[in-house]
């Protein structure tokens, strides 16, 4: 496959994903969880394969925002694959634009693009860079990497959004370490006093940076109090815990507030070695790790 080749529709998946996403509206409870937790593990598998061959990527942070973006994608975002510019979608921007593996692959199970390309992943001329591009990809809202931008960002769709009249959503997933940069509370400011109720951020709250914990860098607690502070709903809830990261995100909204939910992690989830340890931010699994991740989440289907 040419690395450089125009990333288009897959219609199969896209089937695949509308049917997924009427299953999901009809299922009770138990089936939703089950449904969400299975296509979840099946995205962490891709992402070891694909960070695996690539020899590139961020395992840890991957593995932990997995969840959040399973129930979004499968189960909230108005989205149409088929039309990726499509004026009344919702919004995601993935501030912490270094876990794109988990973003991609995503993607894929709704048909943004073929599967087949994650295995140009981070290849000279690849579309699909380490960092995801809006020009390149479709599905990517904004391009990220440079951490502390998505928030602001979103912040401004939001308010165009209110300006055209639109109903679309507006989310952001941010990590935790990011949240050290002021332009996020800037961000979060200017969203309270807005009264931007149509934004929702998700933080991808793992407690580990590049290096340390994010306690030892720079203590963020108590983190739903600042947000508050700000103009801001602030929920907390177990982050791989698909029914209640749905609950978070589409239970009713205090008017006028936008929302944030604290979503509890674990960096390398799914991944006994991985787990909690800070070096798997940016560490690529050798063969025999590979065998094993791949092992264990076959052999647990994430059903933690």
């Amino acid at each position: 496959m040419s690395t450089g080749a125009e990333l288009r529709p897959d219609h199969q998946a896209i089937a695949e994903w509308r049917r997924l996403r009427e299953r999901l509206a009809r299922a009770d409870r138990a089936g939703r969880a089950a449904a969400l937790a299975a296509l979840a593990g099946g995205i962490r598998r891709t992402v070891i394969g694909t960070i695996a061959d690539a020899g590139l990527g961020h395992t840890g942070g991957d593995l932990s925002v997995t969840d959040i973006l399973t129930t979004l994608y499968a189960a909230v975002l108005r989205l149409d694959p088929a039309d990726p510019s499509w004026p009344e979608r919702d919004r995601l921007i993935l501030s912490k634009g270094h876990c794109s593996v988990a973003l991609y692959t995503t993607l894929t199970t709704c048909g943004f693009f073929p599967a087949e390309h994650l295995s140009t992943f981070a290849a000279p001329l690849s579309p699909l860079n380490g960092h995801p591009s809006r020009r390149s990809v479709p599905g990517v809202e904004t391009s990220t990497g440079p951490l502390g931008h998505g928030l602001p960002v979103g912040v401004g769709v939001a308010i165009g959004l209110r300006l055209r009249g639109s109903a679309a959503r507006t989310v952001v997933v941010l990590g935790d370490g990011e949240l050290q940069e002021g332009s996020n509370w800037e961000a979060a400011m200017t969203a309270g006093h807005r009264r931007l109720s149509s934004l929702t951020a998700i933080v991808d709250r793992n407690g580990l940076q590049q290096g340390a914990r994010t306690s030892d860098t720079n203590d963020l607690e108590p983190l739903a109090d600042k947000w508050r502070a700000f103009g801001w709903e602030a929920v907390e809830v177990d982050g791989h815990d698909h029914l209640a990261l749905l609950d978070a995100v589409t239970a009713p909204r205090d008017e006028g507030r936008p929302r944030c939910v604290i979503a509890r992690t674990v960096k390398g989830r799914g991944v006994s070695f991985m787990e909690d340890r800070v070096e798997w931010h940016h560490r690529v699994p050798d063969a025999e790790q590979t065998r094993a991740a791949l092992a264990e989440l076959a052999e647990s289907g994430d059903a933690r």
